[in-house]
């Protein structure tokens, strides 16, 4: 497994539309990937969970991902969340 933190800049957090975004990104990989914020914890290939988690901005969160190729996709996620959250 390997992870990574990221703390997010969007204003508005973790809304309907980033979410969707990563959501399709995440399915892509095919990876098992697992967001962790202040004690709550979702399964990025589920919309309503990541948005369920109230994430807003400043916050930190720990991004898990397991699978095959897991450094690649961590790196690609992680350039990602800086574009898009």
């Amino acid at each position: 497994m390997v992870s990574f933190k990221y703390v997010v800049k969007d204003q508005a957090g973790i809304h309907a539309r980033p979410a969707g975004l990563l959501v399709k990104e995440v399915k892509k990989t095919g990876a098992k990937v697992t967001l962790e914020c202040d004690g709550k914890s979702a399964e990025a290939t589920k919309l309503m969970a990541v948005m369920a988690m109230g994430v807003k901005c400043g916050k930190e969160i720990t991004v898990s991902v397991e699978g095959d190729n897991e450094a690649e996709t961590a790196k690609a996620l992680e350039e990602f969340f800086k574009e898009n959250l």
